[in-house]
């Protein structure tokens, strides 16, 4: 693994950023993203450690999401509720659909915008807004929007772990050392935030 990760800092930048981007794009489809580390993804191109990649890197991480939201939004437009009966959507299951739903409806555009910060959801969240009908002009500006304070805050993070990362003597790997450490610091801010997603949706829609 340490092999490996050296080799991903090696990479040129115009090319680890296509590959970051194309993992953003996987990471925003349901069922496929619960298994594509997009975190763990973005924090490896900030372990590489060139000044290029830190605006570069919200670019592509910015640019892969919204691509890959688009298309759930747009499946759920049109085949929202074929997918929802299908055997797809046994697999995402019921009660995350309607609980994605009873998000959107309490929160509209603002849970949008915080879907970046929640694992699975970040993928079910525009299917499901594409199925309500969602403006989508307004769908993307919240999504471009929550996908530029998540792609930031993990840069910033990554910078962070990073330096920490140079004061650990023998360190085996930047890259490895800057993902952990900084999926570390991540921990509080993604759990608060799926804290408070999760009381909203079990609230239930209002009348």
């Amino acid at each position: 693994m340490t092999d490996l990760l050296a080799q991903v800092g090696d990479l040129p930048t115009t090319l680890l950023m296509g590959i970051l981007g194309m993992v953003m794009v996987a990471d925003a489809v349901p069922l496929l993203g619960v298994l594509v580390p997009g975190d763990a993804a973005v924090l490896a191109a900030v372990g590489a450690g060139r000044p290029a990649t830190g605006l570069a890197t919200v670019a592509a991480v910015v640019a892969g999401c919204l691509a890959g939201w688009s298309l759930s939004f747009l499946a759920g437009r049109r085949w929202g509720e074929r997918l929802r009966h299908s055997r797809v959507g046994g697999w995402i299951g019921e009660s995350r659909w309607s609980a994605a739903e009873v998000i959107l409806r309490r929160g509209g555009g603002r849970m949008v915008l915080v879907a970046p910060f929640l694992p699975v959801f970040n993928a079910l969240l525009p299917l499901a807004a594409g199925g309500l009908r969602m403006s989508y002009r307004r769908f993307l500006g919240c999504a471009a929007l929550g996908a530029t304070l998540w792609a930031g805050l993990y840069v910033l993070l990554g910078t962070a772990a990073r330096a920490l990362t140079a004061l650990l003597p023998g360190a085996p790997s930047p890259t490895a050392v800057t993902m952990a450490v900084g999926l570390l610091l991540a921990g509080p801010v993604l759990l608060g935030t799926r804290h408070r997603l999760r009381a909203l949706a079990t609230v239930g829609p209002t009348a």
